[in-house]
């Protein structure tokens, strides 16, 4: 039996190779066709609003606009009618989320970084009881804090201000837990070699620990910039004048406004959902390696 076993013809080389490059052809074919449905909604918005509002309720659908072989010739003024509406300022609620977005993330990623390097590298009296308390701080629902913050923006006089949209998120439980995983990994031999330099706490937090934590940092500056982006109900709780309104609530209103006009509607949504793809896009090596490597420290 051994002997026939060997006498068993062997497949040449170029077989198993041709064998893994049909194997990787398919299986990126899959993945391809499965990457293309789930974009085709954000395919078949951004077309449709390049189109007339007769061609967007054409049936049988048609994806591409009319002519589809010169885009030169297709609606692009349907974005400039959409930022020239007078009753809707929907270019000046675009630039409140730009402000809104960049104030919550600048101040997450500053307060995630100083209290995550705190609660990982000082030692201080109650620090492991003050964190498990500041991490529960994640299981209490929205809904239970939205009258006693209405309550406090009144005090203040913020309501109808962008100030109350930022200023309120701009402590993060999950950022910090994350930035205190992370520097949990940080070798200890960095920090004392930098103490014995003459190196203070603040310089080994910006010198040194800050630019090994760029990955952690790009995952909770996405994950803020989401948030931020697409918050919803506090906006549409503290803000009514409508030059104050965010993007969010400009598609409410875009869509109650001009409900026959899908086209408007659609060039809105395009406007509301690019700047997320774009930062995705620019941070997702970052994010990826943020989210593999943040829970491995143990402690």
């Amino acid at each position: 039996m051994a002997q026939l076993a060997r006498q068993r013809p062997v497949p040449p080389p170029f077989s198993r190779s041709l064998w893994r490059f049909v194997m990787r052809l398919a299986t990126y074919a899959v993945l391809i066709a499965v990457g293309l449905l789930m974009a085709f909604p954000f395919i078949f918005m951004f077309f449709s609003s390049l189109k007339t509002s007769a061609e967007v309720i054409t049936v049988p659908p048609r994806l591409l606009p009319d002519p589809w072989w010169n885009p030169a010739q297709w609606q692009w003024g349907n974005y400039r009618e959409l930022l020239s509406i007078p009753s809707l300022p929907f270019g000046r609620q675009l630039l409140n989320s730009i402000v809104v977005t960049i104030g919550i993330v600048s101040g997450q990623v500053l307060t995630s970084l100083l209290a995550g390097y705190a609660f990982a590298r000082l030692r201080f009296p109650g620090r492991d009881t003050m964190f498990v308390v500041y991490l529960g701080t994640l299981m209490v629902p929205f809904a239970v804090l939205i009258v006693p913050m209405y309550q406090l923006m009144l005090l203040f006089n913020w309501d109808d201000k962008l100030v109350a949209l930022i200023l309120p998120w701009v402590f993060s439980a999950y950022g910090t837990f994350l930035m205190r995983q992370f520097f949990l990994t940080m070798p200890r031999e960095l920090e004392e070699a930098a103490l014995i330099d003459g190196a203070n706490r603040w310089q080994i937090l910006f010198r040194i620990a800050v630019p090994l934590a760029v990955p952690a940092i790009a995952t909770l500056a996405t994950f803020s910039f989401l948030y931020a982006w697409n918050s919803f109900l506090w906006p549409l709780i503290i803000i009514t004048d409508a030059k104050s309104r965010v993007i969010t609530q400009g598609i409410m209103d875009l869509q109650a406004l001009y409900a026959a006009r899908t086209e408007l509607v659609m060039a809105g949504s395009v406007l509301a959902v690019l700047p997320t793809m774009i930062v995705y896009l620019l941070a997702q090596r970052y994010f990826i390696e943020g989210v593999a490597t943040a829970g491995l420290a143990g402690r």
